[in-house]
């Protein structure tokens, strides 16, 4: 590779270590907001299909989900399709797989009255799919290739092709690992989906939400027919896979181990610093070096790797710390015990925000960026007893407290009047600043506006809703 190439890659590394995770965090839009997809299921509009095709297209383009691309392109290139028509075939059985799995979860958060994305998000999971990752970035580095024994291909020849069979089975994998880091969509998709109990609606959403987010993996699969001869090109491109994926099970792991948060600084020197680490790497040959020549070539390209993908771990271990410095520091503090909570509201009859919420949902952590860190709506807010209901270890007291406010997934806000009566209406999912603002503006004489009406039924059976309309909750 050219000096001048890796130059340039290498200030490219330093700014995007630098610069990126701040900005791919916690963004107001894109991604990593629900699209307002659980207001759309909320008032069951077929709208909210669309929404979550859009939100599986948005959230294909993500970072956290790139490490896919690798596994598309060697699947693909792996089954050598003699025609466009193959091609394409192969593409959408991989779709479907993926389809499959994500469909899978809609059945089962209808069925069980779970939200799955909770599980899916926690720490063995979390862990489970660092190795996953782990061994992958190996196969990319050369380590190993991966193959399947030679008795399941022949098996599954004699029931229509390795090929085909072997795609649809990678898309049921691929759904597996991409699970974790689908983001607030799939998160208030699978939430509303508990809430219905309906397994038509929970596949049809989850269906359509799988289709969006497999588009990408589609197009990379259906016109990558033939792909260019191999040659040093490939090991640079190999080891991008590679340093994508080990980044990525390195960030999963730190998901899973709640206390290296402590590792990490939130001063923007250390940003700079693992910026600069990150180029460090790619200047010893994290991306152009090879670990097939010499053991001075291998060891320099491995401290390369070492440098890029610790740099880029770091970089996002940072932006997670100023995060959290910067919610910790908001003039609006929370309450974390509810009976607390709870006696505080009683003796001064005033209204209650129960907030649950987890560590490990990004949901949540998106919901306090863009609603609770407000000035408007701390304001507003400050006439509540707010508490935080913690679900990040998911101990009895929370899971009593969740059955018994009928919470199915996270983040969920509940309001309380001052006569300790839960109001109608909920937030469920992300939403912004202005609608959180008209929701606690609402809450004072909401239940007494209902109940005034002559045909006010016992029951508000809207999606989302609470079993009973003014229910006492105290």
């Amino acid at each position: 590779m050219r000096t001048s190439h890796r130059l340039l890659l290498a200030a490219l590394a330093f700014v995007a270590v630098a610069w990126l995770p701040d900005r791919i965090g916690l963004a107001p839009t894109g991604a990593g907001t629900d699209l307002g997809l659980g207001g759309l299921l909320g008032r069951g509009s077929l709208l909210a299909f669309a929404v979550a095709f859009a939100g599986g297209v948005a959230t294909s383009l993500t970072p956290c989900v790139y490490p896919l691309i690798p596994i598309t392109v060697s699947l693909f290139g792996a089954r050598k399709a003699g025609s466009r028509a193959e091609a394409v075939t192969l593409s959408a059985l991989y779709v479907l797989g993926i389809a499959v799995t994500y469909s899978a979860l809609g059945v089962g958060a209808a069925v069980t009255g779970r939200a799955f994305g909770s599980v899916m998000q926690n720490g063995w999971a979390m862990a489970g799919v660092a190795l996953v990752l782990g061994a992958l970035a190996l196969s990319m580095f050369g380590a190993f290739e991966l193959r399947l024994p030679s008795s399941l291909q022949l098996a599954l020849n004699r029931v229509g092709g390795a090929g085909r069979a072997g795609a649809l089975g990678m898309g049921l994998v691929a759904g597996i690992i991409a699970a974790p880091c689908t983001g607030p969509v799939l998160a208030a998709a699978l939430t509303f989906i508990a809430a219905k109990g309906s397994v038509a609606f929970g596949v049809g959403v989850m269906f359509t939400y799988a289709l969006g987010m497999g588009l990408l993996f589609f197009l990379i699969g259906a016109f990558s027919v033939a792909l260019p001869k191999s040659g040093p090109w490939m090991e640079t491109v190999k080891s991008v896979f590679g340093v994508a994926l080990l980044a990525a099970a390195l960030v999963f792991l730190k998901g899973a181990l709640p206390q290296s948060r402590a590792l990490f600084s939130a001063a923007h020197g250390a940003a700079y610093a693992a910026a600069a680490a990150a180029a460090a790497g790619v200047l010893l040959g994290a991306l152009h070096g090879s670990f097939h020549g010499p053991a001075l070539a291998r060891a320099v390209k491995a401290l390369g790797v070492a440098l890029l993908v610790g740099g880029i771990v770091y970089g996002a271990g940072a932006a997670g710390a100023r995060e959290e410095r910067q919610r910790a520091s908001a003039t609006f503090a929370w309450l974390r015990s509810y009976d607390q909570a709870i006696a505080k509201a009683r003796s001064e009859g005033r209204p209650v925000i129960l907030d649950f919420w987890a560590d490990w949902c990004v949901a949540c952590k998106e919901l306090d960026q863009i609603a609770w860190s407000q000035p408007a709506v701390q304001s507003a807010a400050q006439h509540f007893v707010a508490v935080k209901i913690d679900g990040t270890a998911g101990d009895d007291a929370f899971t009593a407290l969740a059955e018994r406010y009928g919470v199915v997934g996270m983040p969920t806000v509940v309001f309380l009047d001052g006569h300790g009566r839960e109001v109608p209406d909920r937030v469920m999912g992300v939403v912004s600043a202005k609608e959180m603002l008209s929701r606690l503006e609402g809450v004072d004489g909401a239940c007494d506006k209902l109940e005034s009406l002559p045909d006010a039924a016992p029951e508000d059976r809207r999606p989302g809703a609470v079993p009973v309309a003014c229910a006492m909750r105290w």
